[in-house]
């Protein structure tokens, strides 16, 4: 914290370096899909790694082949931006630690920062709070379609009306955290896009 003079007043500024990441800084980091490719991998290994070893996963990755079948040139191709470009930038904003002369990079603590930027909603599927709303519409129309007795909904119980509601939402939950956890960086598999 520093203290800085105004005039006559005195003004308190505090480091925003040690607040952590910023909202602007989370996604500058994540606006590129090879830093995003990266978060993944070392999220995954959770330990340090050699740029090499990161650079052969980025380029079957991206190249959409199996890591015995990169070749130099894909690898080099990855190799180059992640240490020119990728890394030090990551370094620079405390998600990495990337020493260059030993090649080995390791997420620091401040990476768990950017979870709370990482919700991957691909581009051709509906975002959750969609589908539950779209779920909810259904279920108080089923139940606005049983309280006037329109058949088929008239004939369930009320009871069993209310366990196929909650049967319904118990059951998006489950799929929805099992997706979830599959298209989380650092999940097992291939990164989400």
């Amino acid at each position: 914290m520093t203290l800085e003079t105004v005039g006559e007043h005195s003004i308190d500024s505090t480091d925003e370096s040690s607040d952590g990441l910023t909202q602007d800084v989370a996604f500058t980091m994540l606006s590129c899909r090879r830093r995003r490719y990266i978060l993944h991998y070392l999220m995954r290994e959770d330990r340090e790694v050699s740029l090499r070893e990161l650079s052969m996963q980025l380029a079957a990755w991206e190249n959409d082949v199996h890591r015995d079948a990169v070749t130099h040139k894909q690898r080099m191709r990855v190799y180059t931006a992640l240490r020119q470009s990728h890394l030090p930038k990551l370094d620079e904003n405390d998600v990495v630690e990337f020493d260059s002369s030993a090649g080995v990079i390791e997420l620091t603590d401040d990476a768990s920062e950017l979870e709370v930027y990482l919700d991957v909603v691909p581009h051709d599927e509906i975002p959750w709070s969609t589908y539950y709303l779209g779920l909810g519409n259904i279920c108080a129309g089923a139940v606005v379609l049983s309280w006037v007795e329109i058949f088929p909904l008239s004939a369930l119980p009320e009871l069993g009306l209310a366990a196929l509601v909650t049967a319904l939402f118990v059951g998006s939950a489950i799929a929805h955290r099992y997706y979830e956890r599959q298209n989380r960086l650092g999940s097992a598999g291939e990164p989400p896009a």
